[in-house]
């Protein structure tokens, strides 16, 4: 009687064990198909769409949100991403094929309130953008210098630089004043920007002044790159862009 007992409590005790081993793979795997969703819905989440623009942040965080009533992308730099000058954007999908025509936008600048000392609310645009990112042609501003009691601040005020072999202070070092130069511009409002590309020269327009404030006439990476454009930003600075247009030309 007492061996029955025992089969009978170990066949109890088997079937206990095959049942919480059942339940324990049904869990997995509900958990597993969850996260794996849940990975995809992110995916997609980070890329959208703005203006008829496929959005692809790349070292930044994003979002499309409203100020002063209009609707613009929100762009900030990835705090983990360390250094200036690098490839901080966020990526127009469909412009892939850019290589010369113009590039608008409608952009303001803010300070993020971690913002260290050295922040100038560094804001702009990238162009040629190679496919996976590691090259690519950038003017940007600095929207604190432009106003500046101090006048090297004010010559400083925008910036060409070329990823990644030629960051300003190399150019800086090597040419002085060559690569940048000074603007009216301030923080916290709207700044109409055009970059016109044209084979290895390109030129910065601001507000619809019908003369560039900045001419580069050695783009680094030659004449003969194409590639994507983006929303650029550097630490420090709390980025909104609208009314972005491109026109490509031959």
């Amino acid at each position: 009687m007492i061996i029955f007992r025992q089969k009978k409590k170990s066949l109890y005790n088997s079937k206990k064990l095959v049942m919480f081993s059942s339940i324990f793979y049904l869990l997995r795997g509900m958990i597993i198909s969850i996260l794996l969703l849940s990975s995809s819905g992110w995916a997609f989440a980070q890329e959208r769409v703005f203006e008829k623009y496929n959005l692809e942040p790349v070292l930044v965080n994003m979002s499309i949100t409203n100020i002063d009533g209009k609707k613009a992308v929100r762009v900030a730099r990835d705090t983990a991403t360390k250094g200036s000058d690098r490839p901080t954007f966020v990526r127009l999908k469909n412009t892939d094929d850019f290589r010369n025509g113009s590039i608008e936008v409608m952009l303001l600048s803010r300070l993020l309130p971690t913002a260290e000392a050295s922040a100038r609310g560094f804001i702009g645009l990238a162009f040629r953008i190679n496919k996976d990112n590691s090259k690519f042609e950038s003017i940007y501003l600095r929207p604190t210098n432009g106003r500046a009691d101090d006048q090297l601040r004010r010559n400083h005020s925008t910036q060409y630089f070329s990823y990644p072999d030629y960051p300003f202070d190399r150019l800086r070092k090597e040419a002085e004043g060559k690569y940048e130069s000074y603007a009216d511009m301030g923080l916290n409002e709207w700044i109409k920007m055009k970059i016109v590309v044209k084979d290895a020269q390109a030129k910065l327009y601001l507000n619809n002044n019908p003369q560039p404030v900045l001419i580069v006439n050695d783009l680094k990476l030659g004449t003969a790159n194409s590639g994507a454009i983006g929303l650029w930003v550097d630490g420090g600075t709390d980025a909104f862009f609208r009314n972005i247009k491109v026109v490509k030309e031959n």
